[in-house]
């Protein structure tokens, strides 16, 4: 195969993807999308992972979770937040006509969400968070750049690359390495933990005879 340059993965900060997030609002739209990027970050579930999924698909207890239709009809449960999980609760409440058939993030018609409609809400909801967090206004922040993002934060606390590769529904733990090459935090920690060389560097000293011959010109 002929060999490209591989752009490095970007993604957004923990701190930068909470400010996407709590853009005050107390609209229904606004909590819909409340919730909307809170799933997006807490899962990084793809975009039609996430409009596909309807009120039977989450289960709250006491160790909540929701389950993904992802490629190839394949299926994988994602443990929540308490903070998402109370959130869906609120919002469950918020919407009693929700059927546990119905999508868990409708339209105003009730349909499911586009594509089109999670792309458009994202880009809104950066806007707003750039008021307070400038370089947003930078970026481009797609649906897919918070699923990079969830899989950096996952990463920079530890979690092993195939773990990762199991909860974003990879086919290979190959695909999650280009995370690891990514984040340059934890190669400066790996750097810290190396020793550097305690070598003074080397002072020249010319032959006493190139020196006569030097002075002689």
């Amino acid at each position: 195969m002929k060999r490209v340059d591989r752009k490095m993965v970007g993604f957004l900060t923990r701190e930068q993807m909470l400010a996407v997030i709590d853009v005050p609002t107390t609209t229904w739209l606004g909590q819909r999308d409340h919730l909307l990027l809170t799933l997006m970050f807490n899962t990084g579930a793809r975009v039609s992972e996430l409009i596909g999924v309807r009120v039977a698909d989450v289960a709250l207890g006491p160790t909540s979770c929701v389950r993904l239709h992802g490629k190839g009809r394949k299926q994988r449960s994602l443990p929540l937040w308490k903070a998402t999980a109370a959130e869906i609760r609120h919002w469950l409440r918020l919407n009693p006509q929700l059927a546990p058939a119905s999508a868990l993030l409708p339209r105003r018609d009730g349909q499911p969400m586009t594509r089109a409609n999670v792309a458009q809400r994202l880009k809104g909801a950066v806007a707003a968070a750039a008021q307070t967090h400038p370089e947003l206004a930078a970026l481009k922040v797609s649906p897919h750049l918070v699923r990079h993002s969830t899989a950096m934060s996952l990463l920079q606390s530890g979690a092993d690359p195939c773990d990762i590769a199991l909860w974003l529904g990879h086919e290979s733990p190959s695909t999650t390495h280009m995370y690891v090459e990514a984040d340059l935090a934890m190669k400066q920690r790996a750097l810290a933990r190396l020793k550097p060389p305690e070598v003074k560097p080397a002072r020249y000293r010319p032959p006493k005879g190139l020196m006569q011959f030097l002075r002689s010109l």
